[in-house]
């Protein structure tokens, strides 16, 4: 049995040189330790030695399966950096200029309608910005006129982290920094994605997306308001939507206001998606708290300005008639290869 193991040793390493790729790798692994492999028939056969010699060569051939073990592993190590080596090198080769493919895929129906708002209101003097998903609570409450507890926070079940920051539960978490950064006048929007810890049902969802805008200006009224949000659903939608503006109550606006369309999907005879209302909020929106103009660095003798928080994802549902929030972020293949050009 020594001679076999010998055997067995230069066998496995002649292969192991002569290999390129890790599916050749892959067979060389079975043929030495998978079940019927080499080594471990060696194993097998222990059965029929006795005494001292069983002991010596159980120790040798466990010696030999440890040495492939460690010899493969090694090899796998090798031939990933030969490849990504290879890759980097063949990088010259690629031309970036060359068109991309689109018939693989599509946009996703929130980013469909993400980009279309953003064109809307870049046409209207808008500025676009980013902001953070991870903050704190001062931007996200404190600056928005939501103190500490304050009964307006539980409408928000808000997820903490250990550091004492949280998911942003709402775009308006952004007003303040861009207020600081911009100051008055100023017209922006900020997308992005918002977190709250809710049941999950066909119009609620823990993650979802929203707009932000804010427009600050001397002599900022309601009727700007209106005017704004009339303008940028009716370029949505390319057709009148029948709104009704209701009042609401949000800490960081005065006065504030729900502004609901009538539900798209059920033609506002009721369903699941608009909880059988026929009407699905849309637009929380007012004229913004001098309390968070103060915060923000905004002279409130001088200027007056309007917010909106827009909900990207029930947009989407209303755009294109998805029934299911549920849907959007659940990668299912039947809602969202209807989106496919």
């Amino acid at each position: 049995m020594t001679t076999k193991l010998t055997e067995i040793r230069a066998e496995f390493e002649a292969r192991l040189a002569a290999l390129s790729d890790l599916d050749a790798l892959e067979q060389v692994r079975i043929a030495f330790l998978g079940k019927k492999g080499s080594v471990t028939e060696l194993l097998k056969d222990l059965k029929n030695v006795s005494g001292e010699e069983k002991r010596v060569l159980g120790q040798e051939i466990n010696l030999l399966k440890r040495e492939c073990e460690e010899r493969i592993a090694a090899t796998v190590q090798d031939l990933k950096a030969k490849e990504l080596e290879r890759m980097v090198n063949s990088a010259e080769s690629y031309d970036i200029t060359l068109p991309a493919d689109l018939s693989t895929g599509s946009y996703h129906p929130i980013t469909m309608v993400r980009k279309e708002l953003v064109q809307i209101f870049a046409s209207m003097g808008f500025i676009v910005e980013d902001y953070f998903e991870v903050t704190d609570d001062y931007h996200c409450f404190e600056a928005l006129n939501i103190p500490k507890n304050h009964p307006a926070r539980d409408m928000q079940d808000t997820f903490y982290l250990d550091n004492g920051q949280l998911l942003k539960t709402h775009t308006s978490a952004a007003q303040n920094a861009i207020m600081r950064k911009y100051g008055a006048p100023v017209r922006a929007i900020f997308p992005g994605r918002c977190f709250r810890n809710e049941s999950i049902d066909a119009c609620h969802e823990n993650t979802f997306f929203q707009m932000e805008g804010i427009m600050i200006d001397e002599n900022i009224s309601i009727s700007n308001l209106i005017y704004f949000m009339k303008t940028m659903l009716s370029e949505v939608f390319r057709k009148d939507i029948k709104v009704r503006l209701r009042p609401g109550f949000f800490p960081f606006v005065e006065p504030g206001f729900e502004l609901d369309i009538s539900c798209l999907i059920c033609g506002g005879d009721g369903c699941p998606s608009c909880k059988n209302s026929g009407w699905l909020e849309l637009c929380p929106c007012g004229m913004i708290h001098p309390n968070v103009l103060t915060a923000g660095g905004i002279d409130t003798d001088k200027y007056t300005g309007f917010a909106f928080g827009l909900g990207l994802t029930r947009l989407a549902m209303m755009k294109y008639g998805i029934k299911d929030i549920r849907d959007l972020n659940s990668g299912s293949l039947k809602t969202l290869t209807q989106f496919h050009k």
